[in-house]
C-alpha cells in the first residue's frame, strides 16, 4: 500500500464518519421534536402549510438514511452522492432565504437544538459540507475504480489474443 492510498483511505474514513455523525445528530435532533422543527420550517416562508409536516418527516428520514448509507461500505457511494445532493439543496435554500431578506432566528440545522440564526456563516458551513461530500464521493469512486482495474488481469487477455 502506498502513502497516497493510505492517505486516501484515512481521508475517506474521516469524511464518511464525520459527515455521517453530523447527519445522524441533525436527523435525531429534528426527530426528537418534529413539531418544533415544523415551527422552524415556518420561519423560512417557503413551504405551504399543508406541506410542513411531510417536508419535516422527509428531511428527517433522508438525513438518517444518508447517515446509514455512509456508515455501510456497500452503500458508501450512494451515501456520498446523497450527502452531496442534500447539502447542495440546503445551500441553495439558505442562500435564497437570505436573499429574500427573511429573518430566521433558528436555522434548524439540528431541529430546535443548538438554535442559532440563519446567517452567511450558515452558507459557509453548508458549502464546507458540499465540498466534503464531493471530495468523499471523488475519493471513493477513484478507490473503487482502482480496485476494479487492479482486479482485472489484462495481461492474460492481451497474451491470449496475440497467441
Amino acid at each position: 500500500m502506498t502513502g497516497l492510498s493510505t492517505t486516501n483511505n484515512i481521508a475517506i474514513r474521516v469524511l464518511r464518519y464525520g459527515i455521517a455523525v453530523i447527519l445522524l445528530l441533525s436527523g435525531f435532533g429534528k426527530l426528537l421534536d418534529v413539531p418544533g422543527f415544523v415551527q422552524v420550517l415556518i420561519t423560512y416562508q417557503a413551504i405551504p402549510e399543508w406541506g410542513l409536516y411531510p417536508v419535516a418527516a422527509i428531511l428527517v428520514l433522508v438525513e438518517l438514511r444518508i447517515a446509514e448509507w455512509l456508515f455501510r461500505e456497500k452503500t458508501l457511494i450512494a451515501g456520498a452522492f446523497g450527502s452531496l445532493m442534500l447539502h447542495i439543496l440546503f445551500t441553495l435554500w439558505t442562500v435564497v432565504t437570505l436573499l429574500r431578506g427573511i429573518p430566521v432566528p433558528n436555522c434548524g440545522c439540528f431541529g430546535v437544538f443548538l438554535a442559532r440564526p440563519l446567517t452567511g456563516w450558515t452558507v459557509v458551513e453548508d458549502l464546507v459540507l458540499v465540498a466534503a461530500s464531493f471530495y468523499l464521493l471523488r475519493l471513493v469512486l477513484k478507490r473503487d475504480h482502482f480496485r476494479q482495474v487492479k482486479g482485472n488481469d489484462h495481461s492474460k487477455k492481451i497474451g491470449s489474443t496475440i497467441a
